[in-house]
């Protein structure tokens, strides 16, 4: 219940601050707030979107034998992204995961996009959590 409030008062704070910008800020503003939405949509469904993707891996007949979990994306480099990964890996290491850090480049002219299952909801003081590989990404253009 107390999350819902916050939700709720970032989401007018968002439209009022929106509204008294001028548009190239208001842009901005409108990436965090999607970005937000979309961290708590991935956050509140993760164990859903994990399951589904257990069933689409299995279904073809390559599913993990390894513990997975749905963390949120954390996306640096070019363009702005946010989704979801499947990490998956043993127990104990999954359980450190608390999301994927993307790194997007173009390099030679080609799109990089790098996962990294990392122990930290943030770019910055960041570890990647080792033995642990992301296995599915979702993401949603902002």
């Amino acid at each position: 219940m107390r999350n819902k409030k916050w939700i709720a008062a970032a989401l007018v704070c968002g439209f009022v601050l929106g509204n008294s910008m001028p548009a190239a800020q208001a842009g901005i503003l409108d990436k965090v707030l999607k970005g937000g939405v979309i961290g708590y949509a991935v956050d509140a469904t993760a164990p859903a979107l994990n399951n589904a993707i257990n069933s689409v891996t299995a279904k073809y007949g390559v599913s993990s034998t390894d513990a997975t979990k749905v963390v949120p994306v954390i996306s640096v480099g070019d363009g702005s992204r946010a989704g979801a990964a499947q990490v998956s890996g043993p127990q104990s290491k999954v359980d450190q995961v608390k999301a994927a850090l993307m790194i997007e480049q173009t390099l030679l002219g080609v799109r990089c996009k790098v996962l990294i299952p990392v122990d930290n909801v943030s770019y910055q003081n960041v570890n990647r959590v080792q033995g642990v590989g992301v296995s599915a990404s979702l993401d949603v253009k902002l």
